[in-house]
């Protein structure tokens, strides 16, 4: 994939992964629109970054997701790349938290999936009249072997990983490129503050991403999520047993 010269829109763009993917698209000579919630997040980054371009934006909601799809391209006729990193993630044990508002739990599903495949959907008519366009997912390590204290977030992310394959096999003939990231537990307020302090570095994280996006990679993960996008069943079901103890 050729870094430079693309008009990327990225969700959840304002913090953690999603910014630190959209400073080096920028840096690689790329025009960036970051996508997130709270404006003050969004103006935060932008100080930081001044080149970025920035967007409040709910995926949660459908027809924001529409406005959304109808204004970026809009404004930014050239845009080729959708980076679809927006997700949320909440512990919960099934058994003690019957109780909890479901709408809590949906939100969850909507943001971590039906998002992500519904902007996919709404872009491909507009990606494949684009040179170099693509889609590009962000998936996680868990897709292949659960944690079983995120179990809606696991199922999500199994959801865009399996989705993402099916994508891309369909559009071979559009010529629109369909990759994957695939993170392992990376040092962000995901969850929370302090919640992946375990984590690996987001920066040498998306530094390693880039390189291998700029090598035409499909898909990629780091650490442990590279181990495990390429284990095999019986290494999966021990990385199961020994992550859920």
């Amino acid at each position: 994939m050729n870094l430079s010269n693309n008009t990327v829109l990225l969700t959840g763009g304002a913090s953690g992964i999603g910014l630190a993917l959209a400073v080096r698209f920028l840096q690689a000579g790329s025009e960036v629109i970051i996508v997130g919630r709270r404006a003050d997040k969004l103006a935060e980054a932008r100080q930081q970054h001044p080149g970025l371009h920035t967007r409040v934006a709910d995926v949660a909601d459908a027809a924001g997701r529409i406005e959304l799809v109808r204004w970026a391209t809009a404004e930014f006729p050239r845009l080729n790349v959708l980076v679809n990193n927006a997700g949320i993630q909440n512990r919960i044990q099934l058994p003690h938290d019957a109780e909890t508002d479901w709408e809590i739990r949906r939100q969850e599903l909507v943001i971590n999936v039906e998002a992500p495949i519904h902007l996919a959907t709404l872009l491909v008519p507009h990606l494949r009249q684009q040179a170099d366009a693509a889609i590009i997912n962000v998936t996680s390590g868990l897709s292949f072997a659960p944690a079983a204290f995120v179990p809606i977030y696991s199922a999500t992310k199994a959801a865009l990983h399996s989705f993402t394959l099916s994508l891309r096999h369909q559009l071979v003939p559009t010529g629109i490129a369909v990759l994957e990231i695939v993170p392992p537990a990376v040092d962000t307020d995901l969850g929370g503050p302090g919640l992946h302090t375990f984590g690996v570095n987001v920066n040498d994280f998306a530094d390693s991403v880039m390189a291998r996006l700029a090598a035409g990679e499909q898909e990629m993960g780091y650490g442990s999520s590279e181990k495990s996008r390429l284990a095999s069943r019986a290494e999966l079901d021990e990385q199961f047993r020994a992550m859920n103890k």
